[in-house]
């Protein structure tokens, strides 16, 4: 028997303030579009901004739906937005932000598993990893170098060959 380990840094910010300016400014877009949410059922609002390695920023919102499992995350509706609007570009950052009526948005929150799963594909498929900036709309602030560092033992387009 071998047993092995699994771990990756990431960097933690005690604010917003203390990133660089470009970084708060992407944090503060996914701040604000968590406003274009649509979650009457949740009431847990969910932005996601991309900055495009050509420069363009792409924003992604949560979409809800009375048939719960047809929702949508706000990561997975800006890769979709992305993968049809510039399909063969790398994403360089995406920052993620949250607020809700039933909890503070005072630390990060982390993409949920059909999400990484979403990211790691993407970041394969156009051979470029995707920096995360995780934060609330105040607190501490998450800096990670790679999406796919949030899904060790991923299951890929490898697999099926």
């Amino acid at each position: 028997m071998k047993e092995k380990k699994f771990e990756f840094n990431y960097t933690v910010y005690e604010s917003i303030e203390e990133l660089p300016d470009e970084q708060q400014w992407l944090l503060n877009e996914a701040r604000e579009v968590t406003e274009q949410a649509y979650a009457p059922y949740s009431k847990f609002q969910v932005g996601a901004v991309a900055k495009m390695a050509n420069g363009e920023i792409i924003a992604g919102s949560n979409q809800e739906n009375a048939s719960f499992p047809v929702g949508l995350c706000a990561e997975r509706v800006l890769l979709a937005s992305i993968s049809s609007v510039f399909p063969k570009i790398p994403i360089e950052t995406i920052a993620i932000s949250y607020k809700s009526e039933h909890q503070k948005s005072d630390h990060p929150i982390s993409p949920c598993g059909i999400c990484r799963q979403s990211l790691q594909e993407f970041e394969s498929r156009v051979d470029h990893p995707v920096q995360l900036i995780l934060g609330g709309m105040t607190g501490p602030v998450y800096v990670i170098d790679s999406a796919s560092r949030l899904l060790p033992l991923a299951f890929t387009s490898e697999e099926l060959r």
